[in-house]
């Protein structure tokens, strides 16, 4: 995505929140179809709270797809890259939705909210936005011949997500009636109750620091919005739009659906290939061609950094030499680190180059190839 965007239609979907946003004046744009806040105030001010303290953002335009029944571990072991059969209640799981011929369809978190092992279970499967209706289909055409069944909760659900060092001490304020928020690990979830109303939290997040992300029913996101800003108001907490989201998370080295992620991508070219679970299960869907691998020449995923102030943007060129050998896919202004970074996707043998550059214009932004992530919470610390 970018910082800039087109307002949005009058059929673009609506969050449960959106009443919300323009209250506190957020530029509203349209974002997969539907209507989300960009930014209410400053993209660096947005992104320096999430760095430093702590934001708030809706992602209620996120896909949920609930799978349940005596097969639905099977079922999601066939359908996904991942072995999701293997997670245990409560634990989420990053996985990949492949293709047949390999590429990806799309990213997704899993959640295991009932049972065990192979046996009778429940998942929650959030997708992006963009993808909704291609993961739903292609979720509902592996499921034949298992005993499960798919629902769409999408438009059922609310979910917000609190990013940042204050996080904990935010979320641990606002009254949920669950386990000890303290004592919940990376990737884990918990089943909750807020003013009477469950509600599943996760610490999971898409920026690189710590946090945590509530799911609930629909009707009652503006009450856990309003509790969220309450409690974080002695902790500096910032309303956060999409714009400060997508620096965070490239800053994170996290890849974007549509920019580094793509049916033309296969996982092991943009550094996921430890997502896929050839050695651990049986047949999946896009095994073979995981299996075959990309071509020789097929482009890989790179960080690049440089000098300066100029950001390599989405779709430029980079070039080794006088030579282009890629684009650009993901790339901004680091606002913590404070010069250019990027993702880039290129041709393999140019991946460790020293004399690469960004096409910025016209004007050659010298570049040099990085290991991803650019930012960690734990290097900052």
């Amino acid at each position: 995505m970018t910082a800039t965007g087109t307002p949005p239609s009058e059929t673009a979907g609506r969050t449960p929140l959106l009443a919300v946003h323009e209250a506190a004046g957020a530029q509203l744009i349209d974002f997969a179809g539907w209507a989300m806040p960009v930014r209410y105030g400053s993209d660096l001010a947005e992104h320096q709270a999430v760095r430093e303290r702590a934001g708030l953002f809706d992602l209620s335009h996120m896909a949920e797809i609930r799978v349940r029944g005596a097969e639905s571990a099977a079922f999601l072991d066939h359908a996904l890259a991942g072995r999701l059969s293997a997670i245990e209640l409560w634990q989420a799981k990053y996985s990949l939705l492949l293709a047949e011929q390999g590429g990806i369809v799309d990213d997704v978190i899993v959640y295991r909210t009932a049972g065990t092992g192979t046996g009778a279970s429940e998942f929650l499967v959030v997708a992006n936005a963009s993808n909704r209706t291609a993961v739903l289909d292609a979720l509902a055409a592996r499921v034949a011949g298992f005993d499960a069944t798919i629902a769409d909760e999408t438009d059922d659900t609310a979910l917000v997500a609190v990013q940042g060092p204050a996080a904990a001490a935010i979320v641990g304020a606002i009254g949920l009636e669950s386990e000890p928020i303290e004592q919940l690990r990376y990737y884990r979830s918990l089943p909750a109750v807020f003013e009477g109303e469950d509600a599943l939290l996760a610490r999971t997040g898409y920026t690189g620091e710590d946090g945590f992300e509530l799911y609930i029913a629909a009707h009652a996101a503006e009450d856990l919005w309003r509790a969220l800003v309450l409690a974080g108001e002695a902790h500096g907490l910032a309303l956060c739009g999409l714009a400060a989201r997508d620096t965070l998370r490239l800053e994170a080295g996290m890849p974007l659906y549509g920019h580094e992620l793509s049916l033309d991508t296969l996982p092991a070219q943009v550094g996921l290939g430890r997502v896929v679970a050839l050695k651990t299960k049986g047949d999946f869907v896009g095994r073979s061609a995981v299996e075959a691998g990309p071509a020789e020449d097929a482009p890989v995923l790179v960080g690049l950094t440089a000098e300066g102030r100029r950001a390599p943007r989405a779709g430029y060129p980079v070039l080794d030499g006088d030579r282009v050998v890629g684009t650009v896919t993901s790339g901004a202004l680091s606002p913590t680190l404070g010069h250019p970074i990027a993702m880039a996707l290129v041709e393999p043998g140019s991946a460790t180059s020293d004399s690469l550059s960004v096409d910025v214009r016209g004007t050659r932004l010298p570049a040099a190839a990085t290991d991803l992530p650019f930012y960690t919470r734990e290097a900052r610390a």
